[in-house]
Protein backbone atom coordinates (compact mmCIF):
# COMPACT_ATOMS: atom_id res chain seq x y z
CA UNK A 1 0.00 0.00 0.00
CA UNK A 2 1.21 3.45 -0.43
CA UNK A 3 0.17 6.91 1.36
CA UNK A 4 0.58 9.59 -0.84
CA UNK A 5 -0.14 12.28 2.03
CA UNK A 6 3.43 10.39 3.94
CA UNK A 7 4.66 9.84 0.61
CA UNK A 8 5.98 5.94 2.26
CA UNK A 9 4.82 2.60 2.08
CA UNK A 10 2.56 1.19 4.65
CA UNK A 11 1.69 -2.23 4.64
CA UNK A 12 -2.34 -1.86 5.93
CA UNK A 13 -5.08 -0.43 4.36
CA UNK A 14 -4.81 3.32 6.91
CA UNK A 15 -1.07 4.32 7.23
CA UNK A 16 0.33 4.48 10.30
CA UNK A 17 0.98 7.58 10.20
CA UNK A 18 -1.51 9.81 9.72
CA UNK A 19 -4.15 7.82 9.78
CA UNK A 20 -5.46 8.23 6.19
CA UNK A 21 -6.12 5.65 3.84
CA UNK A 22 -3.70 3.88 1.45
CA UNK A 23 -3.77 3.82 -2.11
CA UNK A 24 -1.82 1.46 -3.99
CA UNK A 25 -3.62 -1.42 -4.63
CA UNK A 26 -6.09 0.02 -6.56
CA UNK A 27 -7.65 -1.94 -9.21
CA UNK A 28 -6.94 -0.42 -12.92
CA UNK A 29 -9.56 -0.82 -16.17
CA UNK A 30 -8.27 -0.38 -19.33
CA UNK A 31 -10.66 2.37 -21.89
CA UNK A 32 -9.99 2.66 -25.27
CA UNK A 33 -9.92 5.90 -27.46
CA UNK A 34 -11.11 5.61 -31.14
CA UNK A 35 -9.18 8.66 -31.87
CA UNK A 36 -6.08 8.14 -30.40
CA UNK A 37 -6.48 4.30 -31.39
CA UNK A 38 -4.44 3.52 -27.40
CA UNK A 39 -5.91 1.87 -24.38
CA UNK A 40 -5.87 4.39 -21.72
CA UNK A 41 -5.40 3.31 -18.08
CA UNK A 42 -8.02 4.40 -15.77
CA UNK A 43 -8.69 3.23 -11.55
CA UNK A 44 -11.39 1.13 -11.31
CA UNK A 45 -12.66 2.96 -8.14
CA UNK A 46 -13.45 6.04 -10.79
CA UNK A 47 -16.66 5.85 -11.73
CA UNK A 48 -18.53 8.03 -14.45
CA UNK A 49 -17.57 9.06 -18.00
CA UNK A 50 -14.48 9.13 -18.54
CA UNK A 51 -12.18 11.37 -21.43
CA UNK A 52 -8.98 11.17 -23.41
CA UNK A 53 -6.83 13.89 -22.00
CA UNK A 54 -5.09 14.13 -25.19
CA UNK A 55 -7.56 14.52 -27.79
CA UNK A 56 -10.70 14.74 -25.33
CA UNK A 57 -12.85 12.21 -26.82
CA UNK A 58 -14.92 10.42 -24.63
CA UNK A 59 -13.55 6.44 -24.12
CA UNK A 60 -15.25 3.35 -23.93
CA UNK A 61 -14.05 0.54 -21.92
CA UNK A 62 -12.30 -2.31 -23.40
CA UNK A 63 -10.57 -4.98 -21.18
CA UNK A 64 -8.85 -5.09 -17.29
CA UNK A 65 -5.26 -5.92 -18.93
CA UNK A 66 -3.44 -6.10 -21.86
CA UNK A 67 -0.09 -6.22 -24.19
CA UNK A 68 1.09 -4.87 -26.74
CA UNK A 69 1.13 -7.09 -30.26
CA UNK A 70 4.68 -6.18 -31.77
CA UNK A 71 4.92 -6.27 -35.46
CA UNK A 72 6.84 -9.60 -35.16
CA UNK A 73 3.57 -11.58 -33.45
CA UNK A 74 1.45 -9.11 -35.94
CA UNK A 75 2.58 -10.73 -38.79
CA UNK A 76 1.90 -14.47 -36.92
CA UNK A 77 -1.03 -13.59 -36.32
CA UNK A 78 -2.31 -12.38 -40.01
CA UNK A 79 -1.03 -15.33 -41.38
CA UNK A 80 -2.59 -17.60 -38.76
CA UNK A 81 -5.90 -15.78 -40.16
CA UNK A 82 -4.79 -16.10 -43.93
CA UNK A 83 -4.41 -12.18 -44.76
CA UNK A 84 -1.10 -10.87 -44.49
CA UNK A 85 -0.65 -7.27 -43.24
CA UNK A 86 -4.46 -6.86 -42.89
CA UNK A 87 -3.54 -5.17 -39.46
CA UNK A 88 -0.22 -3.35 -41.05
CA UNK A 89 -2.31 -0.11 -39.83
CA UNK A 90 -4.24 -1.50 -37.03
CA UNK A 91 -3.29 -0.66 -33.24
CA UNK A 92 -3.24 -3.91 -32.26
CA UNK A 93 -3.00 -5.43 -28.25
CA UNK A 94 -3.85 -8.61 -26.79
CA UNK A 95 -4.47 -10.80 -23.43
CA UNK A 96 -3.76 -14.28 -24.15
CA UNK A 97 -4.91 -15.51 -27.23
CA UNK A 98 -7.72 -12.64 -27.42
CA UNK A 99 -6.64 -9.78 -30.09
CA UNK A 100 -7.91 -6.21 -29.74
CA UNK A 101 -7.90 -4.92 -33.10
CA UNK A 102 -8.45 -0.99 -33.20
CA UNK A 103 -10.52 -1.82 -29.98
CA UNK A 104 -12.34 -4.63 -31.57
CA UNK A 105 -12.06 -8.26 -30.15
CA UNK A 106 -10.66 -11.37 -32.51
CA UNK A 107 -10.04 -14.63 -30.50
CA UNK A 108 -7.55 -17.66 -31.85
CA UNK A 109 -9.77 -20.30 -30.62
CA UNK A 110 -8.33 -23.66 -29.34
CA UNK A 111 -9.41 -25.79 -32.00
CA UNK A 112 -8.27 -23.69 -34.39
CA UNK A 113 -4.42 -23.54 -32.67
CA UNK A 114 -4.42 -27.39 -32.50
CA UNK A 115 -4.83 -27.30 -36.61
CA UNK A 116 -2.02 -24.83 -37.41
CA UNK A 117 0.71 -26.53 -39.42
CA UNK A 118 3.78 -25.00 -37.51
CA UNK A 119 5.92 -25.50 -40.68
CA UNK A 120 3.67 -23.87 -42.88
CA UNK A 121 3.27 -20.82 -40.42
CA UNK A 122 7.31 -20.61 -40.10
CA UNK A 123 7.56 -20.89 -44.33
CA UNK A 124 5.14 -17.65 -44.27
CA UNK A 125 6.92 -15.88 -41.82
CA UNK A 126 10.29 -15.95 -43.61
CA UNK A 127 8.26 -15.25 -47.08
CA UNK A 128 7.21 -11.87 -45.21
CA UNK A 129 9.21 -10.73 -42.65
CA UNK A 130 11.55 -8.24 -44.69
CA UNK A 131 8.72 -6.25 -45.40
CA UNK A 132 7.10 -6.07 -42.08
CA UNK A 133 8.14 -2.75 -40.35
CA UNK A 134 7.88 -1.05 -37.07
CA UNK A 135 6.91 2.23 -38.45
CA UNK A 136 2.97 2.43 -37.76
CA UNK A 137 3.32 0.52 -34.20
CA UNK A 138 5.96 2.82 -33.52
CA UNK A 139 3.59 5.94 -33.70
CA UNK A 140 0.83 3.70 -32.02
CA UNK A 141 3.40 3.11 -28.90
CA UNK A 142 4.05 6.96 -28.57
CA UNK A 143 0.75 8.00 -28.15
CA UNK A 144 0.40 5.19 -25.16
CA UNK A 145 3.04 6.37 -23.88
CA UNK A 146 1.71 10.09 -24.34
CA UNK A 147 -1.55 9.31 -23.16
CA UNK A 148 -0.66 7.37 -20.19
CA UNK A 149 2.49 9.71 -18.92
CA UNK A 150 0.48 10.37 -15.39
CA UNK A 151 0.08 6.95 -14.88
CA UNK A 152 3.66 6.07 -15.54
CA UNK A 153 4.79 8.88 -13.06
CA UNK A 154 3.39 7.56 -10.80
CA UNK A 155 4.29 3.70 -10.29
CA UNK A 156 7.14 4.82 -10.93
CA UNK A 157 7.83 7.22 -7.95
CA UNK A 158 5.88 4.77 -5.81
CA UNK A 159 8.09 1.77 -6.99
CA UNK A 160 11.76 3.91 -6.70
CA UNK A 161 10.26 4.97 -2.86
CA UNK A 162 9.87 1.15 -1.95
CA UNK A 163 13.32 0.35 -2.85
CA UNK A 164 14.77 3.42 -1.21
CA UNK A 165 12.41 2.04 2.25
CA UNK A 166 13.05 -1.13 1.94
CA UNK A 167 16.77 -0.74 2.13
CA UNK A 168 16.64 1.34 4.97
CA UNK A 169 13.98 -1.16 6.71
CA UNK A 170 16.85 -3.76 6.16
CA UNK A 171 19.94 -1.90 7.27
CA UNK A 172 21.91 -5.19 7.44
CA UNK A 173 20.86 -7.00 4.54
CA UNK A 174 23.00 -7.06 1.50
CA UNK A 175 20.88 -5.77 -1.48
CA UNK A 176 20.37 -8.26 -4.43
CA UNK A 177 18.31 -8.50 -7.88
CA UNK A 178 16.94 -11.24 -9.22
CA UNK A 179 17.02 -11.03 -12.86
CA UNK A 180 15.50 -13.73 -14.90
CA UNK A 181 15.36 -12.23 -18.52
CA UNK A 182 11.86 -11.52 -18.79
CA UNK A 183 10.18 -8.04 -18.70
CA UNK A 184 9.33 -8.37 -15.12
CA UNK A 185 12.49 -8.67 -13.56
CA UNK A 186 13.84 -5.92 -16.43
CA UNK A 187 11.48 -3.19 -14.82
CA UNK A 188 12.86 -4.12 -11.41
CA UNK A 189 16.33 -4.04 -12.03
CA UNK A 190 16.32 -0.46 -13.92
CA UNK A 191 14.00 0.75 -10.99
CA UNK A 192 16.14 -0.43 -7.90
CA UNK A 193 19.38 0.75 -10.11
CA UNK A 194 17.37 4.21 -10.39
CA UNK A 195 16.02 4.50 -6.87
CA UNK A 196 19.31 3.58 -4.87
CA UNK A 197 21.82 5.29 -7.57
CA UNK A 198 23.96 2.02 -7.93
CA UNK A 199 24.77 0.45 -11.20
CA UNK A 200 27.16 -1.88 -9.61
CA UNK A 201 24.50 -3.64 -7.51
CA UNK A 202 24.73 -7.29 -7.59
CA UNK A 203 22.72 -9.06 -9.99
CA UNK A 204 21.86 -12.90 -10.53
CA UNK A 205 20.58 -14.63 -13.64
CA UNK A 206 19.23 -17.98 -12.90
CA UNK A 207 20.29 -19.69 -15.89
CA UNK A 208 17.65 -22.85 -15.64
CA UNK A 209 19.27 -24.38 -18.80
CA UNK A 210 16.07 -24.44 -20.22
CA UNK A 211 15.76 -20.58 -21.22
CA UNK A 212 14.85 -19.74 -24.52
CA UNK A 213 17.85 -18.90 -26.97
CA UNK A 214 16.80 -15.31 -27.46
CA UNK A 215 16.91 -15.16 -23.90
CA UNK A 216 20.78 -15.97 -23.51
CA UNK A 217 21.26 -13.15 -26.74
CA UNK A 218 18.81 -10.70 -24.30
CA UNK A 219 21.34 -12.10 -21.07
CA UNK A 220 24.72 -11.16 -23.31
CA UNK A 221 23.09 -7.75 -24.38
CA UNK A 222 22.09 -6.59 -20.76
CA UNK A 223 25.55 -7.33 -19.50
CA UNK A 224 27.37 -5.51 -22.42
CA UNK A 225 24.56 -2.10 -21.28
CA UNK A 226 25.49 -2.78 -17.81
CA UNK A 227 29.34 -2.55 -17.17
CA UNK A 228 29.24 -2.01 -13.72
CA UNK A 229 27.37 -4.50 -12.78
CA UNK A 230 28.52 -7.56 -11.01
CA UNK A 231 26.21 -10.20 -12.54
CA UNK A 232 26.34 -13.23 -11.34
CA UNK A 233 25.23 -16.37 -13.44
CA UNK A 234 23.24 -19.52 -10.71
CA UNK A 235 23.10 -22.76 -12.86
CA UNK A 236 23.24 -26.59 -11.88
CA UNK A 237 26.39 -27.95 -13.55
CA UNK A 238 25.99 -31.27 -11.99
CA UNK A 239 22.07 -32.29 -13.42
CA UNK A 240 20.96 -32.51 -16.60
CA UNK A 241 17.48 -31.82 -17.83
CA UNK A 242 16.72 -35.11 -19.48
CA UNK A 243 18.29 -37.33 -17.24
CA UNK A 244 16.41 -36.22 -14.42
CA UNK A 245 13.03 -36.26 -16.53
CA UNK A 246 14.38 -39.96 -16.93
CA UNK A 247 14.10 -40.55 -13.08
CA UNK A 248 11.62 -38.78 -12.27
CA UNK A 249 9.48 -38.32 -14.70
CA UNK A 250 9.10 -34.49 -16.53
CA UNK A 251 7.73 -31.53 -14.46
CA UNK A 252 3.77 -30.57 -14.34
CA UNK A 253 1.95 -28.06 -12.96
CA UNK A 254 1.39 -29.27 -9.62
CA UNK A 255 5.29 -30.79 -9.80
CA UNK A 256 7.79 -28.32 -11.36
CA UNK A 257 11.18 -30.23 -9.81
CA UNK A 258 12.72 -28.29 -12.06
CA UNK A 259 12.25 -24.72 -10.34
CA UNK A 260 13.63 -26.41 -7.98
CA UNK A 261 16.75 -28.04 -9.22
CA UNK A 262 17.36 -25.88 -11.79
CA UNK A 263 16.81 -22.26 -10.08
CA UNK A 264 16.50 -22.08 -6.69
CA UNK A 265 19.29 -24.09 -5.65
CA UNK A 266 21.58 -22.51 -8.31
CA UNK A 267 20.78 -19.37 -7.13
CA UNK A 268 21.16 -20.29 -3.25
CA UNK A 269 24.27 -21.60 -3.81
CA UNK A 270 25.23 -18.36 -5.75
CA UNK A 271 24.16 -16.32 -2.43
CA UNK A 272 26.17 -18.36 -0.34
CA UNK A 273 29.38 -18.38 -2.09
CA UNK A 274 29.06 -14.17 -2.53
CA UNK A 275 27.46 -13.24 0.65
CA UNK A 276 28.11 -16.82 3.48
CA UNK A 277 26.53 -15.54 6.60
CA UNK A 278 24.96 -12.33 5.65
CA UNK A 279 21.41 -11.67 5.20
CA UNK A 280 19.96 -10.91 1.78
CA UNK A 281 17.38 -7.95 0.64
CA UNK A 282 16.57 -9.57 -2.83
CA UNK A 283 14.24 -7.33 -5.53
CA UNK A 284 12.28 -9.50 -7.80
CA UNK A 285 9.77 -9.56 -10.16
CA UNK A 286 7.18 -11.30 -9.06
CA UNK A 287 3.56 -9.17 -9.21
CA UNK A 288 0.44 -10.88 -7.83
CA UNK A 289 -1.42 -10.63 -11.02
CA UNK A 290 0.54 -12.94 -12.38
CA UNK A 291 -1.49 -15.79 -11.63
CA UNK A 292 -4.11 -17.38 -8.61
CA UNK A 293 -1.17 -18.46 -6.44
CA UNK A 294 0.78 -15.35 -6.22
CA UNK A 295 -2.02 -13.03 -5.35
CA UNK A 296 -1.42 -14.69 -2.08
CA UNK A 297 2.00 -13.55 -2.18
CA UNK A 298 2.96 -10.59 0.33
CA UNK A 299 5.14 -7.80 -1.03
CA UNK A 300 7.94 -8.48 1.20
CA UNK A 301 8.57 -11.98 2.77
CA UNK A 302 11.08 -14.12 4.62
CA UNK A 303 11.11 -16.90 6.57
CA UNK A 304 8.77 -19.86 5.73
CA UNK A 305 6.91 -17.68 3.15
CA UNK A 306 10.60 -17.61 1.38
CA UNK A 307 12.05 -20.64 -1.04
CA UNK A 308 15.54 -19.40 0.20
CA UNK A 309 15.67 -18.98 3.94
CA UNK A 310 18.66 -16.70 3.90
CA UNK A 311 17.09 -13.65 2.30
CA UNK A 312 13.99 -11.48 2.16
CA UNK A 313 12.53 -10.41 -0.80
CA UNK A 314 10.41 -7.65 -1.88
CA UNK A 315 8.48 -7.19 -4.71
CA UNK A 316 8.67 -3.06 -6.16
CA UNK A 317 5.84 -3.79 -8.85
CA UNK A 318 3.93 -6.23 -7.30
CA UNK A 319 0.76 -4.47 -7.70
CA UNK A 320 1.14 -3.39 -11.44
CA UNK A 321 -0.61 -5.07 -14.38
CA UNK A 322 0.95 -6.36 -17.77
CA UNK A 323 0.15 -3.24 -19.43
CA UNK A 324 1.96 -1.34 -16.43
CA UNK A 325 5.12 -3.07 -16.70
CA UNK A 326 5.01 -2.77 -20.64
CA UNK A 327 4.08 1.14 -20.03
CA UNK A 328 7.64 1.65 -18.08
CA UNK A 329 9.37 -0.80 -20.83
CA UNK A 330 8.46 1.68 -23.86
CA UNK A 331 8.00 4.85 -21.71
CA UNK A 332 11.48 4.84 -20.99
CA UNK A 333 12.96 3.06 -23.65
CA UNK A 334 14.34 -0.13 -22.29
CA UNK A 335 16.08 -2.72 -23.69
CA UNK A 336 14.34 -6.25 -23.25
CA UNK A 337 13.96 -9.57 -24.48
CA UNK A 338 12.94 -10.21 -27.65
CA UNK A 339 11.05 -13.36 -27.45
CA UNK A 340 8.25 -10.59 -26.56
CA UNK A 341 8.28 -9.23 -29.97
CA UNK A 342 7.11 -12.77 -30.87
CA UNK A 343 3.96 -13.35 -29.33
CA UNK A 344 5.31 -14.56 -26.21
CA UNK A 345 3.49 -13.37 -22.65
CA UNK A 346 5.78 -14.87 -20.68
CA UNK A 347 9.56 -15.96 -20.51
CA UNK A 348 11.08 -18.68 -18.98
CA UNK A 349 11.49 -22.56 -19.67
CA UNK A 350 10.57 -22.97 -23.18
CA UNK A 351 9.12 -26.28 -22.34
CA UNK A 352 6.73 -24.94 -19.04
CA UNK A 353 3.99 -27.37 -18.09
CA UNK A 354 2.39 -24.15 -17.13
CA UNK A 355 2.64 -22.86 -20.96
CA UNK A 356 -0.29 -21.87 -23.24
CA UNK A 357 -1.41 -24.20 -25.92
CA UNK A 358 -0.69 -20.39 -27.78
CA UNK A 359 3.14 -20.70 -26.43
CA UNK A 360 3.79 -24.07 -27.28
CA UNK A 361 2.74 -23.46 -31.13
CA UNK A 362 5.46 -20.51 -30.96
CA UNK A 363 8.05 -23.06 -29.70
CA UNK A 364 6.95 -25.15 -32.92
CA UNK A 365 7.41 -22.14 -35.22
CA UNK A 366 10.14 -20.45 -33.44
CA UNK A 367 12.51 -23.81 -32.23
CA UNK A 368 11.04 -26.72 -34.19
CA UNK A 369 13.91 -29.22 -33.39
CA UNK A 370 13.80 -28.54 -29.45
CA UNK A 371 10.03 -28.86 -29.47
CA UNK A 372 10.21 -32.34 -31.48
CA UNK A 373 12.80 -33.50 -29.25
CA UNK A 374 10.77 -32.71 -25.96
CA UNK A 375 7.05 -33.94 -27.68
CA UNK A 376 9.03 -37.64 -28.93
CA UNK A 377 10.63 -37.45 -25.20
CA UNK A 378 6.76 -37.11 -23.71
CA UNK A 379 5.59 -39.67 -25.84
CA UNK A 380 7.90 -42.29 -24.84
CA UNK A 381 7.34 -41.01 -21.17
CA UNK A 382 3.77 -41.83 -21.89
CA UNK A 383 4.88 -44.99 -23.38
CA UNK A 384 7.04 -46.19 -20.29
CA UNK A 385 4.12 -45.92 -17.86
CA UNK A 386 1.66 -47.38 -19.32
CA UNK A 387 -0.25 -45.08 -21.07
CA UNK A 388 -3.10 -46.32 -23.60
CA UNK A 389 -2.89 -43.69 -26.11
CA UNK A 390 0.82 -41.80 -25.87
CA UNK A 391 0.12 -39.14 -28.49
CA UNK A 392 -3.37 -37.91 -27.03
CA UNK A 393 -1.95 -37.85 -23.63
CA UNK A 394 0.70 -35.53 -24.74
CA UNK A 395 -0.84 -33.40 -27.35
CA UNK A 396 -4.31 -33.04 -25.05
CA UNK A 397 -1.52 -32.11 -22.25
CA UNK A 398 -2.09 -34.48 -19.84
CA UNK A 399 0.92 -34.83 -18.84
CA UNK A 400 0.59 -31.53 -17.23
CA UNK A 401 -1.70 -32.60 -14.72
CA UNK A 402 0.69 -36.07 -13.62
CA UNK A 403 0.68 -36.46 -9.86
CA UNK A 404 3.12 -38.08 -8.45
CA UNK A 405 5.38 -41.28 -9.06
CA UNK A 406 3.46 -43.98 -10.56
CA UNK A 407 4.89 -46.20 -12.77
CA UNK A 408 8.32 -44.99 -11.75
CA UNK A 409 10.89 -47.62 -10.11
CA UNK A 410 12.18 -44.52 -8.39
CA UNK A 411 8.82 -43.93 -6.66
CA UNK A 412 9.42 -47.20 -4.17
CA UNK A 413 12.48 -44.84 -2.54
CA UNK A 414 10.03 -42.34 -0.82
CA UNK A 415 7.93 -44.76 0.88
CA UNK A 416 9.26 -45.14 4.50
CA UNK A 417 9.28 -48.77 5.40
CA UNK A 418 9.30 -49.72 8.88
CA UNK A 419 8.45 -52.32 11.50
CA UNK A 420 8.57 -51.59 15.27
CA UNK A 421 11.30 -53.54 17.91
CA UNK A 422 10.00 -55.64 20.17
CA UNK A 423 13.28 -56.13 21.76
CA UNK A 424 13.12 -52.18 22.51
CA UNK A 425 10.72 -49.00 23.57
CA UNK A 426 10.65 -46.56 21.26
CA UNK A 427 12.36 -48.10 18.22
CA UNK A 428 12.07 -48.79 14.76
CA UNK A 429 14.01 -50.66 12.00
CA UNK A 430 13.78 -48.47 8.82
CA UNK A 431 14.51 -50.33 5.64
CA UNK A 432 17.20 -48.53 3.27
CA UNK A 433 18.34 -49.14 -0.30
CA UNK A 434 22.17 -48.75 0.46
CA UNK A 435 24.18 -49.07 3.62
CA UNK A 436 24.51 -47.70 6.66
CA UNK A 437 27.53 -45.16 6.07
CA UNK A 438 28.88 -41.81 7.40
CA UNK A 439 26.79 -39.72 4.96
CA UNK A 440 23.61 -41.42 6.60
CA UNK A 441 25.31 -40.72 9.54
CA UNK A 442 26.22 -36.99 8.63
CA UNK A 443 21.94 -36.89 8.23
CA UNK A 444 21.41 -36.31 11.94
CA UNK A 445 23.78 -33.68 12.85
CA UNK A 446 20.95 -31.30 12.95
CA UNK A 447 19.44 -33.08 15.95
CA UNK A 448 22.99 -32.61 18.02
CA UNK A 449 25.98 -34.15 18.23
CA UNK A 450 26.86 -37.28 16.21
CA UNK A 451 28.66 -39.65 18.41
CA UNK A 452 30.53 -42.58 17.29
CA UNK A 453 32.60 -42.99 20.86
CA UNK A 454 29.34 -43.60 23.24
CA UNK A 455 27.62 -46.10 21.06
CA UNK A 456 28.32 -49.64 21.19
CA UNK A 457 30.99 -50.77 19.45
CA UNK A 458 29.98 -54.03 19.02
CA UNK A 459 27.04 -53.96 17.06
CA UNK A 460 28.44 -50.18 15.43
CA UNK A 461 26.13 -48.32 17.32
CA UNK A 462 26.33 -44.26 17.08
CA UNK A 463 24.39 -42.02 19.32
CA UNK A 464 23.21 -38.81 19.03
CA UNK A 465 23.67 -36.24 21.71
CA UNK A 466 21.71 -33.19 23.09
CA UNK A 467 23.39 -30.14 21.69
CA UNK A 468 22.77 -28.28 24.82
CA UNK A 469 22.76 -31.28 27.67
CA UNK A 470 25.04 -33.76 26.03
CA UNK A 471 22.34 -36.45 27.11
CA UNK A 472 21.74 -39.34 24.22
CA UNK A 473 18.45 -38.69 22.43
CA UNK A 474 19.11 -40.79 19.48
CA UNK A 475 20.21 -44.54 18.71
CA UNK A 476 21.04 -45.48 15.26
CA UNK A 477 22.86 -48.99 14.68
CA UNK A 478 22.80 -50.77 11.57
CA UNK A 479 20.28 -53.69 11.28
CA UNK A 480 19.47 -56.98 10.23
CA UNK A 481 15.92 -57.49 9.12
CA UNK A 482 14.26 -60.42 7.22
CA UNK A 483 12.66 -58.92 3.60
CA UNK A 484 15.29 -55.71 3.92
CA UNK A 485 18.56 -55.76 2.47
CA UNK A 486 19.55 -53.18 4.22
CA UNK A 487 18.08 -51.48 7.58
CA UNK A 488 18.66 -49.26 10.25
CA UNK A 489 17.36 -49.20 13.92
CA UNK A 490 16.35 -45.81 15.34
CA UNK A 491 15.47 -45.81 18.99
CA UNK A 492 14.74 -42.15 20.78
CA UNK A 493 15.51 -41.61 24.38
CA UNK A 494 15.33 -39.19 27.20
CA UNK A 495 12.78 -36.77 25.18
CA UNK A 496 9.44 -35.96 26.23
CA UNK A 497 7.76 -36.30 23.02
CA UNK A 498 8.92 -39.67 20.87
CA UNK A 499 6.65 -39.37 17.88
CA UNK A 500 7.73 -35.79 16.94
CA UNK A 501 11.53 -36.86 17.29
CA UNK A 502 10.69 -40.37 15.64
CA UNK A 503 9.25 -38.45 12.48
CA UNK A 504 11.83 -35.83 12.13
CA UNK A 505 14.21 -39.10 11.98
CA UNK A 506 12.51 -40.58 9.46
CA UNK A 507 12.82 -37.61 7.28
CA UNK A 508 16.03 -38.32 7.39
CA UNK A 509 15.75 -41.76 6.21
CA UNK A 510 13.67 -40.66 3.16
CA UNK A 511 16.00 -38.45 2.38
CA UNK A 512 18.83 -41.17 2.46
CA UNK A 513 16.81 -43.33 0.13
CA UNK A 514 15.14 -40.79 -2.16
CA UNK A 515 17.91 -38.09 -2.61
CA UNK A 516 18.06 -37.16 -6.17
CA UNK A 517 20.56 -33.97 -5.30
CA UNK A 518 17.36 -31.71 -6.07
CA UNK A 519 19.37 -28.78 -4.01
CA UNK A 520 16.41 -27.84 -2.14
CA UNK A 521 17.30 -28.46 0.88
CA UNK A 522 20.50 -25.99 0.41
CA UNK A 523 17.67 -23.37 0.15
CA UNK A 524 16.19 -24.56 3.37
CA UNK A 525 18.70 -23.81 5.15
CA UNK A 526 19.37 -20.27 6.33
CA UNK A 527 22.98 -20.55 7.67
CA UNK A 528 24.17 -22.49 4.46
CA UNK A 529 25.48 -25.31 6.20
CA UNK A 530 23.71 -27.88 3.66
CA UNK A 531 25.78 -28.52 0.60
CA UNK A 532 25.58 -31.30 -1.80
CA UNK A 533 28.23 -31.65 -3.57
CA UNK A 534 30.16 -34.43 -6.20
CA UNK A 535 26.66 -36.17 -5.83
CA UNK A 536 27.23 -36.25 -2.17
CA UNK A 537 24.79 -34.61 0.37
CA UNK A 538 26.70 -33.00 4.00
CA UNK A 539 25.62 -31.48 6.94
CA UNK A 540 28.62 -28.92 7.97
CA UNK A 541 28.85 -29.65 11.80
CA UNK A 542 30.47 -26.55 12.80
CA UNK A 543 27.82 -24.17 10.68
CA UNK A 544 24.51 -26.08 11.55
CA UNK A 545 23.04 -24.57 14.41
CA UNK A 546 20.35 -27.10 14.63
CA UNK A 547 17.42 -25.31 13.98
CA UNK A 548 15.57 -28.35 12.76
CA UNK A 549 14.03 -26.93 9.82
CA UNK A 550 15.50 -29.04 7.28
CA UNK A 551 13.58 -32.06 9.17
CA UNK A 552 10.66 -29.48 9.86
CA UNK A 553 7.48 -30.13 7.61
CA UNK A 554 7.04 -26.45 8.27
CA UNK A 555 9.65 -25.92 5.56
CA UNK A 556 9.70 -29.21 3.95
CA UNK A 557 6.81 -31.29 3.80
CA UNK A 558 7.85 -34.58 4.03
CA UNK A 559 11.30 -33.47 4.71
CA UNK A 560 12.50 -33.84 1.40
CA UNK A 561 11.24 -32.83 -2.04
CA UNK A 562 11.24 -35.94 -3.74
CA UNK A 563 8.33 -37.37 -1.51
CA UNK A 564 6.22 -34.60 -3.11
CA UNK A 565 7.26 -35.50 -6.75
CA UNK A 566 7.86 -39.71 -6.41
CA UNK A 567 4.85 -40.60 -4.07
CA UNK A 568 2.60 -42.65 -5.79
CA UNK A 569 -1.37 -42.99 -5.35
CA UNK A 570 -1.43 -46.18 -3.13
CA UNK A 571 0.80 -44.85 -0.53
Amino acid sequence: MWCANCNRTSYSDICEICGGKTQQDTPIELFWCDSCRVPIIVEASDPGTHFCQICGKQLRYLAKDLRPVFPEERLLLEIIQGKPFAYEQSSVWASGSRYYIDGKVSNLSIDLLKKLDANKISAELEKYHQKNTYEFFNHIIGLFVQCNKERLNSIKQEAENFVREQVSLFPNHKPVISFSGGKDSTVVTDIVIRALSNPSIVQIFGDTTLEFPITYEYVARHRKQNPLAIIKTAKNKEQEFYDVCDEIGPPARMMRWCCTMFKTGPITRVLNSLFKDSNILTFYGIRKHESVSRSKYDRVANGANVKIQKQTVAAPIFYWTDIEVWLYILGEGIDFNDAYRLGYDRVGCWCCPNNTLRSQLLAQVYMPEQSKKWRDYLINFAKRIGKPDPEVYVDDGNWKARQGGNGLAAAEDVKIRYTNCTAEEHAKIYKLNKPVNDEFLNLFVPFGKVSKELGRKLLHEVMVLDIHTNVPILSIQPFNQDGYDYAVKIRTMNVADHDSLQRMASYQVRKYNACRKCLKCESVCPFGAITITQGSYKINENVCRHCKKCVSAKYLDGGCLMDRFLKSKED
